[in-house]
C-alpha cells in the first residue's frame, strides 16, 4: 500500500501525555446475558415510553445470540490492545473503560477515576463519526456523569476532553482497506472483479444528519454523511489501486429505529442489495465502515438479514471486517492522544488524516450536533466543566 496510506510512527512517548493523567475508553454497552436484554433496553430507551412488551420484541435479536451483545468483550479486546500499545511505546497512561447504557457504567467508573486521583482525562468515543448519537450524546453524558459526583461531594471533579473524531485516521482507514481486499479474494473468482462495493453505516433521521458537526457544516447530510462519503472514496480508490479494478460504489443505511413516519437517511441496505440484483450486478461486498467492532448491528443487520436478502436473491455477497482491536487502530489511538497532549501544551502537531476533509476539531463548538432540547453537555466549547 502507498506510503499516503501509512501513519507515521509516533515518537517515544515518555512525559508526553501530559497533562493527561488517564484514558477512558467510553462505549455504549450491552447486554451481557438474556436477563440482561430488557434492562439493557429499558436504558437505551429511557424516557421515550416505549412499552416492555415491544422491548421484549426488539430484544429478539440479542435473544437470537444467547442474549449477549458482542460490545463489551470486544471493548475488552480493544482495552487490551490499547494498553499493550501504550506500555510497548514508554507510554505510561492508565486505561478506564465505562459505558453509557450498560456496565461498566461511565458514572462508576469516573467516580473510580476520581478516587484514583485522575484530573485530566481524554476520551476515546467507539464513534469515529459527527452526530449528535455518536458525539454530543456522549459529552452529555459525561456531564450528567460528573454532576453525580459533584452531587456526591466529590473534591475535585476531573477534567474530560473527548478526542477528535478519527474516521480519516490511516490507523482507523487501512484495517478496513485490507478487510475490503481480504473479502473481494474470497468471492468466487468469476464474480469477483464485477463485485461492488456497499458501503454502510447507522441510519439517522435526516434532521440530525442534517444537523451533524460544526454550524458551518450542516446542511443536507451534515458532516456525518460527508465524512462517511470521504472515507468509502478513500477506501475504493485504494482497492482499486491495489486491484487494477475499478468498482462502482455507494454508501447506504441500515439498523434504521424509531417511528415510520420520521425521515431517516436511505437507502437501507437490503433494499440496496435488491436493486443491485435487478441492475444485474454480479456480487457485492458490504463493508461496515460506519462501526468500529462487529457489534449487534453488524452481526445481525448485516451477518443475518441482509446476507439472508443476498442468499434470496441469489446474489454472491461477503461482509469485509471491521477495524476492532487492530494493533494499527490502537496505535491510532496513541497517535490521538499524542496529538491532542502536545496541542493542549501549546505545542505544533502534525495530524494523520486521509481524503478531502483533513482532520477533525479537537473542540466541539457551539451548536454542533445539536439535541432536541438544550442539555449540558462537557467536553465542548459550551462546557460547564472546563
Amino acid at each position: 500500500m502507498s506510503d499516503q496510506l501509512r501513519a507515521p510512527e509516533a515518537p517515544v512517548a515518555e512525559g508526553l501525555a501530559a497533562p493527561y493523567d488517564a484514558l477512558l475508553l467510553l462505549s455504549f454497552g450491552g447486554p451481557e446475558g438474556p436477563d440482561d436484554v430488557v434492562p439493557f433496553l429499558e436504558n437505551v430507551t429511557r424516557g421515550r415510553g416505549i412499552p416492555r412488551e415491544r422491548l421484549k420484541e426488539v430484544g429478539q435479536h440479542y435473544f437470537g445470540f444467547g442474549g449477549v451483545s458482542p460490545i463489551n468483550g470486544q471493548n475488552r479486546e480493544l482495552l487490551d490492545a490499547l494498553r499493550k500499545d501504550f506500555a510497548g511505546h514508554g507510554l505510561d497512561l492508565p486505561v478506564y473503560w465505562g459505558n453509557r447504557n450498560w456496565a461498566p457504567y461511565l458514572t462508576d467508573v469516573l467516580r473510580e477515576m476520581a478516587a484514583d486521583g485522575r484530573r485530566r482525562i481524554a476520551v476515546l468515543a467507539t464513534s469515529a463519526y459527527a452526530s449528535y448519537s455518536g458525539c454530543r450524546q456522549y459529552r452529555e453524558n459525561l456531564a450528567d456523569a460528573l454532576a453525580t459526583l459533584a452531587e456526591e461531594g466529590v473534591a475535585e471533579l476531573p477534567r474530560v476532553d473527548k478526542l477528535r473524531h478519527y474516521f480519516n485516521h490511516p490507523g482507523f482507514v487501512q484495517p478496513m482497506i485490507d478487510g475490503v481486499l481480504a473479502s473481494l479474494a474470497g468471492l468466487p473468482e468469476e464474480v469477483r472483479d464485477g463485485a461492488h462495493l456497499v458501503f454502510t453505516t447507522h441510519s439517522i433521521p435526516t434532521a440530525a444528519a442534517d444537523t451533524s458537526g460544526p454550524v458551518e457544516e450542516h446542511g443536507e447530510g451534515g458532516a456525518y454523511v460527508r465524512q462517511h462519503l470521504d472515507v468509502a472514496r478513500v477506501i475504493a480508490d485504494a482497492v482499486r489501486a491495489e486491484t487494477g479494478t475499478g468498482r462502482p460504489w455507494e454508501l447506504v443505511y441500515q439498523s434504521r429505529s424509531g417511528a415510520p413516519h420520521v425521515p431517516w437517511l436511505e437507502p437501507d441496505v437490503c433494499d440496496h442489495l435488491e436493486a443491485l440484483h435487478a441492475a444485474g450486478a454480479p456480487a457485492a461486498v458490504m463493508v461496515p465502515i460506519g462501526f468500529v467492532s462487529d457489534h449487534m448491528e453488524v452481526l445481525y443487520d448485516l451477518d443475518t438479514e441482509a446476507t439472508a436478502k443476498a442468499a434470496e436473491l441469489g446474489l454472491p455477497v461477503a461482509r469485509s471486517a471491521t477495524v476492532g482491536a487492530d494493533p494499527r487502530f490502537a496505535a491510532a489511538v496513541r497517535d490521538l492522544v499524542l496529538e491532542r497532549a502536545a496541542a493542549e501544551r501549546g505545542e505544533g502537531v502534525e495530524r494523520c488524516a486521509l481524503g478531502l476533509l483533513g482532520p477533525s476539531h479537537d473542540l466541539c463548538a457551539v451548536g454542533c450536533c445539536p439535541a432536541r432540547g438544550p442539555r449540558p453537555a462537557a467536553a465542548g466549547a459550551d462546557s460547564p466543566y472546563a
